[in-house]
């Protein structure tokens, strides 16, 4: 199974020029935890950044920042890293622990973003999986005790 099979096509994207407190805003109408930063390259929208809600908490509110001037680019995590649609799901989950993210946008061949993958949602196919194999192992068990009484 392939990242871009899993992955939440439906990603809240913001521009770097935006202040902080539209980007808190995109999060609470949306209820996501991120927002990914933005630009166009060659007609595509390319992932550059993202801000999480623990940014906005550490960087802005606990330093008492101005929240309607200070914008998404002076925040933004610039080093963000991305994965391709068809890398394999179980790739991609451990490329997360190795790089130690919890959000991973998903790009096309072009670099365009086309999704994000979340810890939220690793853990969610995970354990659906979890949840079929013992299924399974319960069905071959009861399977077994009407064969053999």
């Amino acid at each position: 199974m392939t990242v871009g099979s899993l992955c939440n096509r439906q990603v809240i994207v913001i521009q770097r020029e935006e202040t902080v407190l539209g980007a808190a805003k995109l999060m609470r109408q949306y209820h996501v935890g991120a927002v990914i930063v933005v630009e166009k390259q060659h007609n595509h929208q390319v992932p550059v950044g993202i801000v999480t809600d623990r940014d906005l908490v550490v960087e802005i509110l606990a330093t008492e920042l101005d929240e309607t001037v200070i914008t998404v680019g002076d925040i933004m995590a610039s080093e963000i890293f991305t994965v391709n649609e068809n890398m394999p799901t179980h790739e991609a989950i451990e490329f997360m622990r190795r790089k130690t993210v919890r959000r991973l946008p998903v790009v096309d061949n072009s670099g365009e973003l086309i999704g994000i993958l979340t810890l939220d949602d690793a853990l969610g196919i995970l354990s659906q999986e979890l949840l079929d194999l013992a299924k399974l192992v319960r069905y071959e068990q009861r399977k077994e005790e009407r064969h053999r009484p």
